[in-house]
């Protein structure tokens, strides 16, 4: 995700001084490090940390000699408190917790936001600069909450992609040529995506325009909400996404 934020804010052209520390460092007009260590005297007014949950333990003890009382700590962690990570980095930072997704890369993501009250005021409003630059920014009343924002939002894109593979399944199932039906699933949810852009009425009403009494729209929809359909399935992936969310904080 980290390399996400990035691409996003170089295609908006809003790349700040950044420097990337990676043990494989990325190609890019960016300065990068393999290490903590190689960096030298350098003193960031933020911080992000988009590191697998499981290696913050090692990494917290060289990060916090270099934060200072002002500097922002962004986290894009999956399930790691904001009091784990206060233990692991100290009092002096402001620790804010973000959860992306995978379109902030092209400018369009959607970002989970969760700021403790004590949050500084010019640590939060840098952050929220650098997000929206290529994401929307949602702001959540309780840290608890940005576990359902990884299950909706940070995992919605990959249910997308899959609601597509088996689009594209069907199709071929049917009888079309699989290019055929690749480019035909993948057109109809970007069109979808679109019509949702620009038209703000409420999802049923959409589905309504689409959907024509006793007709093909209305027979596949009526399958999608009969008992075990599509809502009963969305439901049950998006809890076992919450659940995992959840667990991720006892293995930081």
């Amino acid at each position: 995700m980290g390399g996400a934020l990035l691409a996003g804010l170089r295609g908006a052209n809003l790349a700040p001084d950044v420097l990337v520390v990676d043990p494989d460092p990325p190609r890019g007009p960016e300065r990068a490090v393999a290490s903590l260590a190689d960096i030298g005297d350098f003193r960031p007014d933020l911080v992000v940390l988009a590191v697998k949950p499981g290696l913050i333990a090692a990494i917290a003890p060289q990060l916090r000699t270099r934060l200072s009382d002002d500097v922002a700590v962004v986290s894009f962690m999956a399930g790691v408190r904001l009091a784990r990570l206060r233990e692991l980095l100290g009092e002096s930072p402001t620790l804010i917790r973000v959860m992306p997704n995978l379109p902030m890369a092209l400018g369009v993501g959607v970002c989970g936001l969760y700021a403790p009250a004590s949050a500084k005021a010019g640590a939060l409003g840098r952050t929220i600069a650098l997000l929206e630059g290529c994401s929307l920014v949602l702001r959540v009343p309780h840290e608890d909450d940005l576990d359902a924002v990884t299950a909706i939002s940070g995992s919605g894109p990959a249910y997308v992609f899959r609601f597509a593979e088996s689009l594209t399944r069907a199709a071929v199932d049917l009888g079309l040529p699989l290019p055929v039906a690749e480019q035909m699933a993948r057109q109809t949810l970007i069109g979808a995506g679109v019509q949702l852009n620009c038209d703000p009425s409420p999802f049923d009403l959409l589905c309504d325009r689409v959907a024509s009494p006793g007709g093909t729209t209305a027979q596949a929809l009526a399958v999608f909400g009969a008992a075990g359909g599509l809502d009963d399935l969305v439901g049950r992936a998006v809890k076992a996404a919450t659940a995992r969310a959840r667990s991720l904080a006892l293995e930081a």
